[in-house]
């Protein structure tokens, strides 16, 4: 029998618009490389064996690509119920992309029937600054909005790659015991919202990574 069989398994959806690398981020985190050009069959999960805060665990990654395009073949917003965490992916070099995430989390919270659930806001491509169309202002007014925490990534030179998933955990385990104990008491948007990027110390197919 498999030790992974064993960890505390946490099913994370990586959610976003065309164009914002979301799939090449889970395959950076995946497999430490970046790949130029991906195309997933509909949608494809990962497994990955963690260590976070001294704690093992098991991530198991939903990549949605395609799920627009396929979503008469399937039950609809199936992967948001299953979702115990979502990363809300866009592109700063894309407004159309960042103008997405609140339709996208807001989609999430009528599913899941509550006014906050564990998301983490990653604004992705931060190597590409002269290409910026999404100010940093913005950046921060989005998640302050959404009262999620948020990370500027680069999948291509592997900027905060780990600390985005890694945080995602951390923001689920936090949620988990303040259910347990009588509810979520909102954060300081205005204060604890920003992981910056300098850093921070089932359909379809599966690959598991060990």
């Amino acid at each position: 029998m498999s030790n992974a069989q064993f960890l505390r398994e946490y099913k994370l959806v990586v959610v976003g618009g065309c164009g914002t690398d979301k799939s090449v981020l889970i395959l950076q985190f995946i497999q430490a490389h970046f790949v130029d050009e991906y195309d997933p069959t509909i949608e494809y999960c990962f497994r990955k064996p963690c260590v976070i805060d001294d704690e093992v665990a098991l991530l198991d990654i939903l990549d949605t690509n395609g799920q627009e395009e396929y979503s008469v073949m399937r039950e609809p917003y199936r992967y948001m119920r299953t979702g115990e965490g979502f990363l809300l992916v866009y592109s700063i070099t894309s407004r159309n992309s960042f103008d997405e995430i609140s339709t996208f989390y807001q989609q999430i919270l009528r599913v899941k029937d509550k006014d906050y659930f564990p998301a983490i806001v990653v604004a992705n491509k931060c190597d590409l600054e002269m290409e910026r169309q999404v100010s940093e202002q913005e950046d921060r007014e989005l998640a302050k909005q959404l009262n999620c925490k948020f990370i500027e990534t680069s999948v291509k030179k592997r900027i905060n790659v780990d600390e985005a998933f890694y945080n995602l955990v951390r923001e689920i385990r936090k949620y988990n015991k303040e259910q347990q104990y009588g509810g979520r008491t909102p954060a300081n948007p205005g204060s604890g919202n920003e992981y910056t990027h300098e850093g921070i110390e089932e359909g379809g197919c599966c690959c598991v990574v060990m």
